[in-house]
């Protein structure tokens, strides 16, 4: 496993990354799946301590993935151990109604980091992020404010952002020309490269980035057929559905021709074209 650090912090970051967003397990939001179906919490931990023993000590998370169980799993495992560096998310819950419910407000974001700090196990978190906050909420400032004095009275190392999926451009842009937090999260992979100016923009300004979705949601590691399905409790049963999955691997076509040149898997070939693009920015 390969290091670096992350841009201009003291964070020294595996390369690769553990997103556990998957092992949160299935929640829903009102009958909306916002989690991966069925999960084994003794085979997430056993991913957890593999993923450690090949090096990887940077983990992913979010207080939103399985409603703050994975937050709960990382912290049985790796409590406030100094050499894993732990990431996670604030800005989604459910309101009353059991629905989605964005809160950036300042008083949310300081009560929700001590949560996360308690599931977790830890007194402070490395680096934590605004979960695909929009340009109207960090104008308004609260959340900045709140990341900031969390910053200060050392709950939380570092800071940034986890950008949008499809328009990334307005708040990235924001938090670079006014040089707010410590890094970015947005969406990179071998099917989506339109966040590529912003990480050569946030790299020269010294900012980490995070590529999200490196796999699309499994679609880049080879497994999916066009009769692939997903239960209803799977956020990929409404985001994969059948026509996108055929559409989906029928464009891949040309790139798996590409990954037959080389000894490794669709995954890892996934994963290194980002990396051979990352490493020159």
């Amino acid at each position: 496993m390969k290091y670096r650090k992350f841009g201009k912090t003291d964070l020294n970051v595996s390369e690769i990354g553990f997103g556990a967003w998957a092992i949160g397990g299935p929640a829903m939001a009102g009958n909306i799946p916002i989690g991966w179906g069925d999960v084994d919490d003794k085979t997430s931990t056993r991913a957890l301590e593999q993923a450690f023993d090949l090096g990887i000590n940077f983990y992913d998370t979010a207080d939103f993935y399985g409603l703050g169980h994975s937050e709960e799993l990382i912290g049985e495992l790796w409590g406030n151990r100094d050499d894993i560096i732990v990431a996670t998310k604030v800005g989604h819950r459910l309101d009353q109604n059991n629905n989605i419910y964005v809160d950036y407000t300042g008083d949310y974001i300081i009560e929700a980091c001590e949560t996360s700090l308690k599931r977790l196990k830890r007194d402070t978190i490395d680096y934590y992020q605004l979960h695909t906050a929009k340009i109207g909420h960090l104008e308004q400032g609260g959340c900045i404010k709140a990341m900031q004095l969390l910053q200060n009275q050392g709950k939380i190392r570092y800071w940034g952002l986890s950008l949008d999926t499809y328009d990334p451009e307005p708040e990235a842009e924001y938090m670079l020309s006014n040089s707010l937090g410590n890094g970015l999260q947005l969406v990179f992979n071998i099917i989506n490269q339109k966040s590529l100016p912003i990480i050569k923009n946030a790299s020269a300004k010294g900012m980490g980035v995070i590529a999200r979705m490196p796999l699309q949601f499994g679609l880049l590691t080879g497994k999916f057929s066009k009769d692939s399905t997903f239960p209803v409790t799977d956020h990929r049963n409404f985001r994969l559905t059948p026509g996108i999955l055929k559409q989906s691997l029928d464009d891949l076509e040309p790139v798996w021709s590409i990954a037959e040149k080389y000894p490794i898997s669709l995954a890892s070939f996934a994963l290194s074209f980002i990396l051979a693009i990352l490493r020159f920015q």
